[in-house]
């Protein structure tokens, strides 16, 4: 039987899609503004996307709620982190998502919300706002300050480790963290004595 309505049913609404506002994911259809995080409401896009049946997730989120547990899994490989993702209204225990309460009553304008509490860079001390926020160890950082604490170079989630709330490279770590020896750490040859 034809559809004579238009489009697919949006996934999140259940209102018709129409092919322009439409992208389309794990088999369903969404509006643009519905293609969101079910846990944070951060907008996705087909690069931060992690569906599982028929919900749709950020990656944090998706990893925080169906990845590996404990310590030593986190926002990406190397990166050590204890985040369980309270913050984000995620009941990791109980394996559903918390009720998300909007911060702002829902009648008032989208663009007229206050800014509770803006989160601190860890390394610099100012405001990090989402435009420049990265996630490293459990923390907001900016951009500019996720480096390295010991040789500077600029980190990503593959690269990323922690101790003790600072940010190393993994050569960084390995070479003052990692065990010592033969082998290990970069040390390859044993000078002989004479």
């Amino acid at each position: 039987m034809p559809n004579w309505g238009g489009g697919a049913k949006c996934g999140a609404c259940d209102k018709t899609v129409y092919h322009a506002e439409e992208i389309q994911c794990n088999g369903r259809s969404f509006h643009k503004s519905c293609f969101l995080c079910m846990a944070c409401r951060k907008a996705l896009d087909s690069t931060t996307v992690a569906a599982h049946e028929s919900e749709i997730y950020c990656k944090t989120c998706y990893g925080r709620k169906y990845g590996p547990k404990g310590i030593g899994f986190g926002q990406g490989a190397g990166c050590l982190s204890t985040d369980t993702g309270d913050h984000l209204g995620l009941n990791l225990q109980q394996g559903s998502p918390k009720s998300v309460r909007p911060s702002t009553p829902t009648n008032a304008s989208k663009f007229a919300k206050k800014v509770v509490d803006v989160d601190k860079c860890p390394r610099c001390g100012k405001s990090v706002y989402a435009a420049e926020k990265i996630m490293g160890g459990g923390k907001p950082w900016h951009k500019t300050c996720f480096r390295c604490a010991i040789c500077g170079k600029s980190l990503e989630s593959t690269n990323v480790t922690d101790k003790d709330g600072e940010l190393y490279c993994k050569v960084c770590y390995a070479k003052n963290f990692g065990p010592k020896g033969i082998g290990f750490g970069g040390l390859t040859q044993v000078e002989k004595k004479g």
